[in-house]
């Protein structure tokens, strides 16, 4: 009978699919709100998506929402879609949240199948957290349980696109022990000012993409920690912001190998640092990170734009006694071009311990921007093994002086 009525339908130019075929919509604004405030309500829509047996929406639709804090967790039966049209804004106060123990605003963990979309606008109002936040300086601080925006957990073949994500206390959005991820057209943005503000931090995953975003905070636009596989940054533009890093790695001895991450035609402007990797020294971690490609990158006007950076100890909360102990190898870096706003443009800085092997080193054009009085733009090199193609302005290894002391 179901199929009989489609059909006579379509003969009159309307085409409709069994109500079967149809995804349960499950809109937070028909589900208990107060006063603006969405908490309870998004909680109800998503224990009902969860428990769906075939593909749901949880809708947040166009206006001003305030949330408190929300864990939208599985795992779930079949796949959601979080579709975000309205502006999602944080309480101000870092500290009034109901899991004080989550490093979260927003976490979602434990599903698959997931799409978060809709055009909306995350805002973590993180003005008055960024005055609390000492961690730049100090390694006991507290700040460090400040919530991220978002924070995906065990997230598995699943698509984030088409969102903003602004002002997060702490970390912007982070992607840990995931497998298959993709964000795409994310604009994340917070004050060059604001501390700590990392815009993705991804780490312990395999296959994620970040595609045909923009990226503006107070520290690293993307950062990297350990066990990584096959990750592709692509089309990204930086800054300001302190540029893409794997890394910090190495710090404890439980942290495992990184490979396979290429950062492709990707713009920096006016960002601290361009492309880096950076380890800690006078630690036991013996990791390896392998098959690494800068690639197709332009720099405008950033500091520092190609670092590799074995004696990362920032703020002296470490000691230089012995060289760090993780191999890098299999790194290429080609067609590189620009302004650099420091004189060293490329700096090398490889341990002395575990040199930097079977590096490959392709065109780069990279032009001082600062006063000409300085002479042109330079290059730092210390163990490093490296071949080289094409041309490199600046020349490369001029001198095998030890690099000056490299930012934090």
């Amino acid at each position: 009978m179901e199929q009989k009525l489609v059909i006579t339908l379509a003969i009159f130019g309307v085409l409709l699919l069994p109500l079967s075929a149809y995804a349960a919509v499950y809109d937070v604004s028909q589900h208990g709100v107060q006063n603006g405030d969405i908490t309870n309500a998004l909680l109800k829509a998503w224990k009902l998506a969860v428990e769906a047996p075939t593909e749901s929406k949880v809708l947040i639709p166009k206006g001003q929402w305030t949330l408190k804090q929300a864990l939208l967790a599985g795992p779930n039966k079949a796949p959601i879609e979080f579709q975000v049209e309205g502006t999602v804004t944080a309480y101000s106060d870092p500290y009034d949240l109901p899991d004080k123990k989550g490093e979260w605003w927003i976490g979602m963990n434990y599903l698959h199948s997931l799409t978060v979309s809709g055009g909306g606008i995350f805002d973590g109002n993180g003005k008055v957290a960024w005055t609390k936040n000492d961690c730049h300086k100090n390694p006991q601080c507290t700040s460090k349980r400040l919530p991220y925006n978002l924070s995906f957990n065990f997230i598995n073949n699943s698509l984030v696109k088409d969102i903003t994500i602004k002002d997060s206390k702490y970390f912007q959005s982070n992607c840990i022990s995931s497998n298959n991820v993709t964000f795409q057209r994310i604009t994340i943005s917070a004050p060059a000012e604001s501390p700590n503000t990392d815009g993705i931090h991804i780490a312990r995953s395999v296959n994620i993409k970040v595609l045909d975003s923009i990226i503006q905070t107070g520290d690293d636009c993307i950062s990297f920690g350990d066990e990584l596989k096959d990750v592709l940054v692509k089309n990204v533009r930086c800054g300001p912001g302190h540029g893409i890093s794997i890394g910090s790695l190495g710090k404890t001895d439980q942290e495992k190998d990184v490979t396979g991450i290429t950062i492709d035609n990707c713009t920096f402007i006016n960002s601290d640092n361009g492309v880096r990797i950076k380890t800690w020294p006078s630690t036991p971690s013996t990791l390896k990170v392998t098959d690494i490609i800068f690639t197709n990158l332009i720099m405008q006007n950033v500091s520092n734009p190609v670092i590799i950076d074995q004696e990362y100890c920032p703020w002296n909360m470490c000691s230089l006694d012995k060289a760090s102990l993780v191999q890098i190898s299999k790194v290429k870096i080609d067609n590189i071009k620009g302004t650099s706003f420091t004189q060293d443009a490329l700096i090398f800085s490889c341990s002395s311990s575990k040199p930097c092997q079977d590096v490959q080193i392709g065109d780069i054009d990279l032009m001082f921007s600062g006063d000409p009085k300085l002479g042109g733009a330079t290059t730092k090199c210390q163990n490093i093994k490296y071949v080289t193609t094409g041309k490199q302005n600046p020349p490369l290894c001029v001198k095998t002086s030890a690099p000056k002391a490299l930012p934090k």
